[in-house]
């Protein structure tokens, strides 16, 4: 992870994922052109907020962890550009993540 991600600190019941790289070569070496390959849906969190603020000012935890994997949605999240070059990061709310993946 990178020291620009570190810095970033989601507010509220946001979570910061980077998602995982495209597959560009089979197992088999057969290179896969851009337009082939399919959309990444599936990534790791970076960073989680407090979570979502209840009536009486308390926070309701956020049921994601820093470093579980998971399964996002195919549209949706907010691009984030950080320095790191190769990575995509992108910031969801809590109820936008689809799942847990062990």
């Amino acid at each position: 992870m990178s020291a620009a991600a570190k810095r970033l600190i989601p507010l509220f019941d946001r979570v910061l994922v980077k998602k995982f790289e495209a597959i560009k070569q089979t197992k088999g070496g057969i290179v896969i052109p851009e337009k082939a390959q399919g959309k990444v849906l599936q990534g790791t969190v970076v960073a989680v907020g407090p979570g979502a603020r209840l009536k009486d000012g308390s926070f309701a935890p956020v049921a994601v962890k820093v470093g579980e994997k998971v399964l996002l949605p195919e549209y949706g999240g907010t691009k984030v550009d950080l320095e790191e070059e190769n990575a995509e990061y992108h910031l969801f709310r809590e109820s936008d993540i689809l799942a847990k993946v062990e």
